[in-house]
């Protein structure tokens, strides 16, 4: 009997809404079923993909005799936090020469978010944090827990499907002085759209004008565009102008270390002594949270990193899961132009990233997957990457059935 349980009044909690779609889609027998939920590359042929150079690192390492597996310090691997901090803000950026950037190793961009929203919520004076509509699923749950009051500002706009950026600019105008503003530093998630350069400068002076606090997610650098470089221009942007910043770094989708749980929380400080002071706290959110980060993924991120002929390899693997994403968009789009599937797809292309919003209903995306298998999340969010060239057809035929059916 259950009711001997201590446990027994503990209800079912729901499914993750993303993960959920992978629960149902494993469960259907159909031989045509697809997956468009899962937010991690897949290859042409559907498969994960470890990169050649991630290999390589790891037989290096695998091969090296010395190496132990004795406990990281508490703020991780050395190495790879200082290269970390160069490959985010750039090799010569002027905040890493004047030691004004603390950097942690983390569990990955979760992780990371999280022991900056621990550290913010103990050491920061304003305690609300402003995340944009709609965002990431976890955001609001990671910041809430960990202490923060989460209010939101306009982003997205589903008539244009593109950025309402008047919505953006008046939420973050009227937003209190101080307050913090968690922004995607490129290809949001989910839905693709980001800020012109132009945009990110109107921003900055918004923001650095009201005193607001820029916290970074980053889990796409150099995955987006295939640019390293171009893919932290936002957050560049923020540092040189001398203000403060918080940027969580994850290597799960620019690496595909994604189970590895690999990434680095960076603070940018006004000077070298407050990043030390800053830097010492932090050991205090982490040391009780889990004590010190693993070994492993660590060490192949510094492997590559810090070899110029693997970092080479590395960019041109990156540049050709980039390009195959940004493809797929393309086919995807001239398919249903093709098809003559009412509305304007545009924004197919226009978008970026692993993720578009197709602009679906939860009606629509119902009707897929029940008629055509095909598994997405209910906001009609799709992963780019779960498609290939022999599986768009499919997914054509899924989306012209829908808009025409279900209006």
């Amino acid at each position: 009997m259950d009711s001997d349980s201590v446990f027994a009044s503990v209800v079912r909690a729901p499914e993750d809404p993303i993960l959920g779609v992978t629960v149902a889609y494993n469960k259907d027998p159909s031989r045509v079923k697809l997956n468009l939920g899962v937010g991690a590359y897949r290859t042409e042929e559907g498969k994960p993909l470890v990169l050649n150079v991630v290999r390589k690192a790891e037989q290096l390492l695998v091969n090296d005799k010395s190496r132990v597996k004795e406990y990281l310090p508490i703020v991780g691997l050395a190495d790879f936090n200082k290269l970390s901090a160069k490959l985010i803000f750039g090799a010569d950026s002027p905040a890493i020469k004047e030691n004004r950037v603390t950097t942690v190793q983390c569990l990955s961009g979760t992780g990371s978010l999280r022991v900056g929203a621990e550290f913010l919520a103990r050491h920061y004076h304003q305690l609300t944090i402003y995340i944009p509509q709609p965002t990431w699923g976890n955001h609001p749950k990671v910041f809430t827990l960990a202490g923060l009051s989460v209010k939101t500002y306009r982003y997205y706009d589903p008539a244009t499907r593109g950025l309402n950026f008047q919505g953006l600019l008046e939420d973050l105008g009227s937003a209190p002085s101080g307050a913090i503003v968690l922004l995607h530093a490129c290809a949001h998630n989910p839905t693709g759209v980001d800020p012109t350069l132009e945009q990110w400068e109107q921003i900055r002076q918004l923001m650095r004008s009201k005193g607001l606090l820029p916290f970074f997610d980053s889990a796409y650098q150099g995955f987006a565009s295939g640019s390293l470089d171009a893919d932290a221009q936002s957050v560049r942007m923020f540092v040189a102008d001398g203000g403060e910043c918080l940027v969580a770094q994850s290597y799960a989708k620019n690496m595909g270390l994604y189970g590895e749980r690999v990434g680095a929380l960076s603070i940018v400080c006004k000077t070298e002594d407050v990043a030390s002071r800053v830097e010492s706290q932090l050991k205090l959110v982490i040391r009780p949270m889990y004590s010190s980060p693993p070994i492993h993924g660590a060490s192949l991120v510094a492997t590559i990193l810090k070899d110029s002929n693997m970092y080479h390899e590395w960019t041109l693997e990156l540049k050709a899961m980039a390009d195959r994403i940004i493809s797929m968009r393309q086919q995807l789009f001239d398919a249903l132009s093709a098809r003559g599937t009412p509305g304007d797809w545009s924004h197919i292309i226009k978008q970026i990233g692993m993720f578009t919003f197709t602009g679906l209903n939860s009606e629509q995306v119902a009707f897929m997957t029940k008629e055509y298998h095909v598994y997405m999340t209910s906001d009609g969010r799709i992963s780019m990457a779960g498609l290939s060239t022999k599986t768009i057809p499919h997914l054509v035929d899924a989306i012209h059935a829908a808009v025409t059916r279900t209006g």
